[in-house]
Formats: structure tokens, sequence, C-alpha cells
């Protein structure tokens, strides 16, 4: 973006994948030059996150701590307990702040916030958007078609990813979800459809091992672990993807891609996360899965340019009102 390319910015994170990724896509957006910066994830400071201060012992005096070494031109944080880090970032006299997603500390918690729609934060320095930023650019999935991937190359048919994710703090995926999910992906199969599995962290190892053995059976591609993350590739290839309705970051990248998505429905999903599915599904890039291919057509839809230009917008208004 205009006039950020090159600056360097701390990502400042707690080492979660999908706040880390979300800062990510951004920051490689605006072509900035990102070090990521991962706070502790456990002792008292953290248990005070995001209302308390930071861990004094990760001060800019001490070697290899999150605050210590040259200040960047900006700061860049997403998650609970990197708020306290964010403020010392500004008393440390970092020029510029963002936050993705609601700090849970208002709205003066940074100079620029981003929150989803569905989140209730609302400001002058706040920008909403119906999806998440991410990595999943169309610059990155215009490579790996180009590229492809030998492991997906010769699946027959319709290739269809498989996105799943699982147990959070909100609930956990009962068995009774678990046989319906894997019965649907069997029709699903059963019509002519090649599967392409993954499955995040916190899959449960039931549903792993029935999502391992359907695809296995049916002769799709699960991926375990062995090898390069093909989770790129997967999207890229894709003629339809199934996502589980736990994860808006996956449903985030999944609707980035243009293909038709087709969404599980888990426990676990906040209610809110309903209106941003609503707000897909109107736009028609998403509809609910029952075990068959749905007929979507729609521009692939990506908030992260978005969010990346509101926040260069803002870091240079920011900066011209300080000359």
């Amino acid at each position: 973006m205009t006039g950020l390319a090159g600056l360097r910015a701390w990502i400042v994170t707690d080492g979660k994948a999908g706040d880390e990724n979300q800062c990510l896509g951004v920051a490689r957006c605006l072509g900035l030059e990102a070090e990521v910066r991962r706070v502790p994830t456990a002792g008292p400071f953290a248990l005070l996150a995001p209302w308390g201060p930071a861990d004094p012992r990760q001060g800019p005096r001490r070697r290899g701590s999150v605050l210590h070494g040259p200040l960047p031109a900006l700061a860049i944080a997403s998650g609970r307990r990197a708020v306290p880090y964010l403020r010392a970032c500004r008393r440390l006299g970092v020029g510029f702040t963002a936050f993705l997603k609601d700090p849970r500390t208002g709205t003066g918690s940074a100079d620029f916030i981003w929150v989803p729609e569905h989140d209730s934060l609302r400001g002058p320095n706040v920008l909403t958007t119906v999806t998440s930023p991410h990595l999943v650019s169309a610059a990155r999935l215009a490579e790996a078609r180009i590229a492809g991937d030998a492991r997906l190359a010769g699946l027959p048919g319709k290739r269809v990813a498989v996105l799943l994710g699982g147990d959070s703090r909100h609930g956990r995926v009962s068995e009774p979800e678990t046989a319906r999910l894997i019965g649907h992906l069997r029709r699903l199969a059963a019509s002519g459809c090649s599967l392409m599995v993954t499955t995040s962290r916190r899959t449960p190892e039931t549903l792993r091992r029935a999502a391992r053995a359907i695809t296995e059976e049916t002769g799709g591609f699960f991926w375990g672990g062995d090898g390069a993350n093909p989770y790129l590739a997967m999207l890229a290839a894709a003629e339809a993807i199934v996502v589980t309705s736990d994860s808006v970051n996956m449903v985030s990248e999944a609707v980035a891609t243009g293909a038709p998505v087709l969404l599980c429905d888990i426990a676990g999903t906040p209610p809110r996360h309903g209106r941003m599915y609503a707000a897909l599904k109107r736009a028609g890039a998403l509809a609910s899965f029952d075990g068959s291919l749905a007929d979507l057509r729609y521009s692939p839809i990506d908030a992260t340019p978005v969010i990346a230009q509101a926040l260069a917008d803002a870091y240079i208004n920011h900066r011209r009102g300080r000359v």
C-alpha cells in the first residue's frame, strides 16, 4: 500500500495461528517488513490480560524479550494477551498501533482497530468487514494453481477441500455430529467427488480418525501432518469447499477462492457468527452442507486488502497530524 511498503512492523500475538495469520495477512498486503513478537501465555500477567500490565520481565532492556530492540514504525497486535504489550509499545514510542479483533478494553486501545461486523465494537477508529483478514491472497492462490501439488493432481472427479475445525471453549464436537458429518462426506464422495481433507489442532481424535478412514476408503487425500502443508494448494484446486462453522477464519479463507462454500454446523459455534454466515449466504457464497454440492456463483470475497488500505490511510493521517 502507498507509503507503507518497507516499513518495519512488530506483529504482537500469543502465537495462536488464527490471530497471527490475520496480522501477517495485513502486513504482507501492506508490504511491511514484519517481525513476529510472541507474548507469554502463562503466569499472572497473562491471566490479568487484557486489563493488566505487561510482564516487566519482557521490557526493552532484557535481550530477547518481547519489547527488546529498535522500535518499529508500527505495531499490529491480536489476542487479549497482546493488549498490555501494545499499550507498552505506545509508551515506548512506537508511533502507530493497530489491533485486529475487539481488544475488550475500548476503542482507545489502539490508533486503528478492525473487528468483524458480527462483533459490537464501534468507533471513529474502528473498521468493520464481513470476513476476517488472512494470508490466502488472490496472488498466492494463482501461484498455487500454477505450481500445482502432485498429491492432488491425480484425484478424479470434482475435488472438494474439507477444512475441519473442532473443539473450542464454546463446546465440543459430539459423536452424533461426527457421524452426521462423516455421513455427508460419504454421500459427497459417492457422487463422484474426491475429498481433500485437512484437520486443525482442535479437531478431536474421533473426528480425525473417521475423516482419515472415509478419505482412504473413497480414494481421496488426507493430510495428517506429513510433508509440506497442502492447505493453500487444496484451496487453489478446490471446485467446492466444506468447512466447519467453528472458525470464521477458515470460512473467510474459503470464500476468498470464489469456490462454493458448504458450511457444516458443529457445537461450539458462537451465535454471533451466524450473522456473518447469513451475510455470506445472501452474497451467494455459502450454503449449508447436506452431503451434496451447491451451485453458488460469486466473486471472491477477501477483506484483507480493504483492511490493509484502511490501516494505511489511518497511519498516513496519523503521521500528518503529528507533523
